[in-house]
């Protein structure tokens, strides 16, 4: 049996159709994104990078050293934070799910560390 897809798409874009679990993935609520319009969506946001880890990534210009940081400190975090992803490994073995992300920035956010993360999770047994 193969393992359900694990997708990212920013969260201004449609929502996917098709079975797909979705998951807010961000700290903070969308600047104007309804509630009503992400029903459907559970919001995972002890999952997202914490408020002083976003800070630190954002209070500086662009340093390709610094994306390496970020993915190193935000990874300590989610390893410390078994019982945040875990229902989102849980998730991803049960179907197809997609995390959603407010950033601008497409190839550089913490989605892409979250989706490498859970995927390698998902490829361990389940306990």
């Amino acid at each position: 049996m193969s393992e359900a897809k694990i997708s990212i798409q920013r969260v201004y874009e449609p929502l996917p159709e098709g079975g797909q679990t979705g998951f807010l993935v961000d700290r903070l609520w969308p600047r104007g994104m309804s509630k009503e319009r992400l029903a459907g969506v559970t919001w995972a946001k002890d999952v997202a990078p914490s408020t002083a880890l976003r800070q630190w990534f954002h209070a500086t210009d662009y340093d390709p050293a610094q994306w390496d940081e970020f993915r190193r400190r935000y990874l300590a975090e989610l390893d410390a934070n078994h019982d945040a992803w875990t229902p989102l490994v849980d998730a991803s073995r049960a179907g197809p799910i997609v995390l959603l992300y407010g950033s601008h920035d497409t190839e550089q956010n913490h989605a892409l560390v979250l989706r490498d993360y859970l995927m390698k999770k998902r490829a361990r047994k389940p306990r």
